[in-house]
């Protein structure tokens, strides 16, 4: 039996999911399973590698998994795409389905074990302790195809440093060039994160990581966060601003006297339900 991981992934959407991917991978490998990563994407298949992920496999889509899995195997699925009635296939052909929740009402369908979206997978080294260099991160995410960062050129201080997102335009990266004090290369996303005092974003996963890596993190809310999200934001005392509110930023940069994160490391729990379920 192979564990197949698909991580919806993509130049339109984030990397968040495959940086969960690649941490929940790394404990089931430890576990001695068999397993291959799913993405969208050449490009995902590169950061992989750079997490630590040595083979992928890229597909189209949701509908392209039982191209590559076979009867028997199991398939672990991260992805808000419709499945247009495959999913119920796949629970039927494989020996065990996973799939992570998109929202709170979000239920198990056709027998698969359902991963709530409260759930925190991260990476391991964001819970080593690291010695924090006094700077203040803006990661975005990995894509601003509509160049929503020089919209709000207004908003950053000149201190602010920008970490690149890996689908960036070099061009656009010249522009950038000029609000921030220094760029850097996405490659270092996982070192700046870990060790950055603050931390601004628009990215989930990367508000988790930094706080459990014990910076101080504001979020960007677009307006398009599901209510768990926010619950989960509130539960790691990470402080929200709703769009670039110049004022609210200020304040809060002011004002924040968040204690370090103690939570627990929920992703050797989940790589545990997993191994037990196929175990069964």
């Amino acid at each position: 039996m192979k564990l197949y991981y698909y991580a919806h992934t993509g130049h339109k959407n984030s990397l968040d999911r495959l940086r969960k991917a690649c941490a929940l991978f790394k404990k089931l490998d430890e576990k001695g399973l068999d397993t291959r990563l799913l993405v969208n994407d050449f490009r995902a298949g590169l950061v992989a590698k750079e997490l630590g992920i040595r083979d992928s496999v890229t597909i189209e889509t949701i509908l392209d998994i039982d191209a590559i899995a076979t009867f028997g195997d199991a398939v672990i699925i991260d992805s808000p795409e419709d499945d247009r009635g495959r999913l119920e296939q796949y629970c039927s052909d494989y020996r065990h389905v996973f799939r992570f929740a998109n929202d709170e009402e979000d239920s198990s369908r056709y027998g698969e074990t359902v991963i709530a979206c409260d759930e925190v997978v991260v990476d391991d080294l964001y819970f080593e302790k690291h010695e924090k260099v006094d700077r203040t991160l803006f990661f975005w995410g990995d894509n601003d195809a509509d160049k929503t960062i020089l919209a709000h050129a207004d908003f950053f201080d000149p201190n602010t440093e920008l970490l690149l997102g890996h689908y960036f335009f070099l061009k656009y990266e010249q522009e950038l060039d000029k609000i921030f004090k220094n760029l850097h290369e996405a490659e270092e996303y996982s070192e700046l994160i870990s060790n950055s005092k603050n931390v601004i974003t628009a990215s989930v996963q990367c508000a988790l990581e930094a706080r459990i890596s014990g910076a101080n993190v504001i979020f960007i809310d677009d307006g398009k966060q599901q209510n768990c999200t926010k619950k989960l934001l509130d539960k790691f005392q990470i402080s929200t601003i709703d769009g670039f509110d110049r004022k609210s930023y200020e304040q809060l940069m002011l004002d924040n006297t968040q204690k370090s994160n103690l939570i627990t490391q929920k992703t050797e729990i989940i790589a545990t339900i997993i191994l037990n379920r196929l175990a069964s």
